[in-house]
């Protein structure tokens, strides 16, 4: 097996997703720009997606990151546009594309269309996350575009199979459809719940860090393997897992947390890197089978089932939004709403590589041994839905939320919620030292228990001082100061630590060991000043 596309794909996808941080496109329109005009370099190999690739081994950990960093209080509290998106926008999408497909292209038979319907009709959660982080949308907005974006896959692919299953001539009923949806979304749910508690149990007692972070890179290859396996969602099996873990994150020890964010961040960049990029790099592969269909006509197909996607989106998101608001419960719990909310929900219907592998799962030929009907169009049609959404509405949406002016974040607000939590936080804190020190067998030398002491009102005054003047000179506050002079004291002493090694006077392990103490120092003062 030749290895080297697979490192010139990462080693690419990750140093153009470095270079797209310091320049105003979002990185992940960058990629797949870059992943367009590298298909094209002789000499570069065909990345054909595989979907047995994509969809059980990408798929469950970009999935377990976006659910991990999401919030599980947020998303029960927006429940129901949640679900309106993730079920009833995806199964309308498939519907409203697949009727419209068979109206505009000659010859495609109907179940076929459908299968194009619900191949494109889940936005991503990789783009989805990817722009709403980049744009820095109000936290209601983004907490629904995630939300949909964690559970629409496992709609689309069930629908997927009820319609590919109708195409190729299995003989699927809208009965059965119906039952399928139904086993592969409790069954899902079902797995994760079983699982989530096991697994958190697990990572609570496992002793080691290494071991518990070994788990965790597991975690969602089990929960996805083990549904499938019993015919259920895989995607709603790893996100059930995920939002339970990561809502009882802070009952794991810290050490485990600070590996487990730094593992986890890397995999979520290569990964996402990667998977841009080779959006881009489908082109060849997709025109290379698009056979006997002339360049007008294909590029008329093209234009319109991606404003049929766009369109039907509106269509969804509008009514979805307002008509449960005439119940006067609906309103008095939600507040006003802006007419602002749904049109860029509407317009952040990213499609990504998800669509994708699922159209190349497609396959070649149905009962009887016919080629399947249209199968190169159906691929070149998500293609360019991606390629399509990801450019139009990706790039136009950064400008579109700065136009429309939604109400900034009040940092002073956050900041007077951060500081009464980290108040209270601090007295109860005060109080259990105070019964500590007052049994004899903590006693403690008087400098030792005020150093204790110290470190607890360096941690309530640091918030307040925020909030405070800043030098005239720097711009700082008194707490950035702080910070700035503690990391310089740190670099001082392990400089020190150096001289001293490379002097004979430690050897290696006891500098590793005084440096590993630094460095859980200097991440804690980086952490706070994050």
């Amino acid at each position: 097996m030749d290895v080297m596309p697979l490192l010139l794909l990462v080693a690419g996808s990750a140093a153009i997703a470095a270079a797209g941080r310091r320049v105003p496109v979002p990185a992940p329109l960058l990629l797949v720009a870059v992943g367009l005009a590298v298909s094209y370099v002789p000499g570069v190999p065909d990345y054909t997606l595989d979907p047995h690739i994509v969809l059980p081994l990408l798929l469950p950990p970009l999935l377990h990151t976006a659910a991990t960093d999401s919030s599980y209080l947020d998303l029960r509290a927006q429940v129901r546009p949640v679900a309106l998106l993730s079920v009833g926008y995806v199964l309308f999408a498939t519907f409203v594309v697949g009727c419209a497909a068979y109206l505009i292209v000659p010859g495609l038979p109907l179940t076929a269309a459908l299968v194009l319907g619900a191949v494109v009709a889940p936005p991503d959660a990789v783009a989805a996350t990817a722009v709403a982080r980049r744009v820095g949308l109000p936290s209601r907005i983004t907490t629904i575009l995630q939300g949909e974006s964690l559970v629409n896959d496992a709609t689309a692919i069930t629908a997927f199979r009820v319609a590919l299953a109708a195409a190729v001539g299995e003989g699927a009923t809208w009965a059965g459809g119906i039952a399928e949806f139904l086993i592969a979304a409790i069954g899902g749910v079902g797995v994760g719940l079983v699982l989530m508690v096991p697994l958190h149990w697990l990572r609570t007692h496992v002793s080691e860090a290494l071991l518990k972070n070994t788990l965790s890179l597991l975690i969602p290859f089990v929960a996805y393997a083990v549904a499938e396996q019993v015919h259920a969602s895989g995607v709603l099996a790893v996100v059930v897992v995920a939002l339970y873990l990561g809502h009882r994150a802070w009952e794991v020890d810290f050490a485990t947390r600070l590996q487990e964010e730094a593992v986890w961040k890397m995999v979520a960049f290569v990964l996402e890197s990667a998977v841009f990029a080779l959006i881009g790099l489908q082109l060849p592969v997709v025109l290379k089978g698009l056979g006997d269909y002339e360049g007008a006509d294909a590029a008329w197909y093209a234009v319109a089932v991606f404003l049929v996607v766009a369109v039907a989106r509106f269509v969804w998101v509008y009514p979805a939004t307002f008509l449960p608001r005439l119940s006067a419960r609906v309103r008095e719990r939600e507040g006003d709403l802006s007419w602002k909310v749904p049109f860029v929900i509407g317009w952040a219907g990213m499609r990504g590589v998800v669509s994708l592998a699922i159209a190349f799962s497609i396959p070649l030929t149905v009962h009887g041994g016919d080629p399947f009907p249209e199968r190169n169009l159906i691929l070149f049609l998500t293609f360019t839905t991606v390629i399509g959404t990801l450019v139009v509405q990706g790039v136009t949406l950064p400008p579109l939320i700065s136009l429309l002016k939604f109400p900034a974040r009040d940092v002073r607000v956050e900041t007077l919620a951060e500081a009464n939590a980290q108040a209270q936080a601090s007295r109860a804190a005060e109080q259990r030292l105070d019964d500590l020190l007052a049994d004899e067998r903590n006693a403690l030398p008087a400098p030792l228990a005020d150093r204790l002491r110290t470190v607890l009102e360096r941690r309530r005054n640091a918030v307040w001082e925020r909030l405070g003047q800043v030098n005239p000179v720097t711009g700082e506050t008194v707490d950035d100061t702080y910070r700035r002079l503690s990391r310089e004291m740190i670099s001082a002493e392990r400089e020190v630590f150096v001289r001293l090694r490379d002097g004979r006077y430690i050897d290696d392990e006891m500098l590793r060991t005084l440096l590993r103490r630094l460095d859980l120092e200097e991440a804690a003062a980086y952490r706070e000043a994050a």
